[in-house]
């Protein structure tokens, strides 16, 4: 057998590669959820009349978290929390924005924050892997590449090994979005910040947000399968 054209057959179609092109597409839908979603809740006020840095501010001072910031940071859901300085950032429209959608995300980013204060398990894990990670992401592709131009399984292998951890992280990080948003509605609900009514509103919009991590998560468990299964294959084949 042709072990370097079957090889070659099987990088170019994938039975996998119809998963990953569905994950892809439903990634493209989540995304265009997040816009549009952000965009029709901006344009409902929030009872409360508050801005996002308001409602942010207010939730981080009940949990007695004063010396975190609140900053405003140029972009359009360029919203985060940096573990590393401790500071809650958001995006001018939701920094000063009164909508459901603004105190939505708002609330969100800092529920990060309440779980790095609480030691929540899944953030924990993830920022103790966040170094390894990001070595192990930038060098399996390489690995990958030449492991598979080379007909290298060893290569191969230690690509797909360092391509797991990658994985690993993106699974770790769907525990940590949901349960901030989790956090955010109980906040809020709890604070008085929303009206019952409103809830529907951040279910929108954080659902939407919370989606394109499962859709990313997806294209990240097909790809490792892929890869896993051209391996198996491969070393199969040089056995025979």
């Amino acid at each position: 057998m042709n072990i370097e054209k079957t090889e070659g057959a099987v990088m170019l179609f994938h039975p996998m590669d119809i998963f990953i092109f569905i994950a892809f597409l439903i990634s493209l839908w989540a995304q265009w959820k997040v816009s549009s979603n952000f965009n029709a809740w901006s344009e409902v006020p929030a009872s409360s009349g508050l801005t996002g840095a308001e409602v942010a501010r207010m939730i981080l001072d009940r949990h007695g978290l004063h010396h975190v910031p609140v900053e405003v940071v140029p972009g359009r859901l360029s919203d985060h929390y940096d573990p590393i300085s401790r500071t809650v950032r958001l995006s001018e429209p939701v920094f000063y924005g009164r909508s459901i959608a603004s105190i939505s995300v708002a609330a969100h980013e800092v529920g990060h924050a309440v779980q790095h204060q609480q030691g929540y398990a899944a953030l924990v894990l993830r920022h103790r892997m966040f170094p390894i990670v990001n070595f192990a992401s930038g060098v399996a592709p390489l690995l990958l590449l030449v492991g598979f131009v080379l007909h290298q399984f060893s290569l191969i292998g230690l690509g797909i090994l360092f391509f797991s951890l990658a994985v690993a992280f993106q699974i770790i990080t769907l525990p940590v979005e949901f349960n901030a948003s989790a956090r955010a509605k109980r906040f809020m609900l709890a604070e008085g910040l929303i009206a019952p009514n409103e809830a529907r509103g951040v279910n929108k919009v954080l659902g939407a947000a919370a989606l394109t991590y499962v859709a990313a998560t997806l294209i990240a468990v097909f790809e490792l399968l892929k890869y896993v299964l051209i391996f198996t294959q491969g070393n199969n084949n040089e056995e025979s």
